[in-house]
């Protein structure tokens, strides 16, 4: 049987969205969890959040909101969610499946910012930035490379590396599944929305509200 691993990333203090997706993986029955950081974020929801996440089991690394996060001053009501970001590593390194698997926020060997951005507003894969990342990924130790930071959906080989982004469960409306060591990739869309491919701010001040 394959191991299934439920994606998730850029959750950004949103609760709701975080629920439903983990619901999904509940119901399919996932092995594992893993969450590619920027837990905190925008809401001011960061405690109910972080609670869903600990009390899931699911593996998570640190993101540049959640550093910014830490960086402020602390809070007596949110201490709990402190606690859970400060203990957060910058990567994870498994092996699944005989997969080297790693988890990094924004891309390797640890950046928070930047990003693998492959996509155009419309979702369609820019040619020259996949042919640059494949370049710059030759190097990188893992078969399965997970990311976020970026706000794109996708899940592509470049070069040997095959590359995972679940998109942020709050703008995208997206988790994924994960299963290894076959590769396949199942995308899930949540709260009633459809999947956006790529979302950015211009985006939400066009709608004129939050997603959630």
């Amino acid at each position: 049987m394959p191991t299934k691993i439920g994606l998730i990333s850029d959750v950004h203090s949103s609760p709701g969205p975080l629920a439903q997706a983990l619901d999904i993986f509940a119901r399919e029955e996932v092995d594992d969890i893993i969450c590619a950081g920027d837990i905190a974020g925008y809401y001011k929801t960061v405690l109910p959040t972080t609670e869903l996440l600990a009390q899931s089991g699911c593996k998570a690394v640190l993101g540049n909101h959640d550093q910014s996060y830490l960086a402020q001053p602390a809070r007596n009501d949110e201490l709990s969610a402190r606690a859970y970001l400060q203990q957060l590593p910058l990567t994870i390194e498994l092996e699944i499946e005989q997969k080297k698997v790693l988890v990094v926020h924004a891309n390797p060997p640890a950046e928070q910012h930047g990003g693998i951005k492959l996509l155009d507003q419309q979702g369609a894969v820019i040619e020259e930035r996949r042919q640059d990342w494949i370049v710059r990924l030759s190097e990188v130790d893992c078969d399965v490379l997970i990311v976020g930071h970026t706000h794109q959906v996708y899940a592509l080989p470049l070069g040997n590396v095959f590359v995972v982004n679940p998109g942020s469960s709050v703008f995208n409306h997206s988790c994924m599944i994960l299963s290894l060591p076959d590769l396949n990739v199942q995308r899930f869309a949540l709260g009633g929305h459809d999947l956006v491919e790529c979302w950015n701010f211009g985006m939400l001040a066009s709608a004129g509200s939050i997603p959630f």
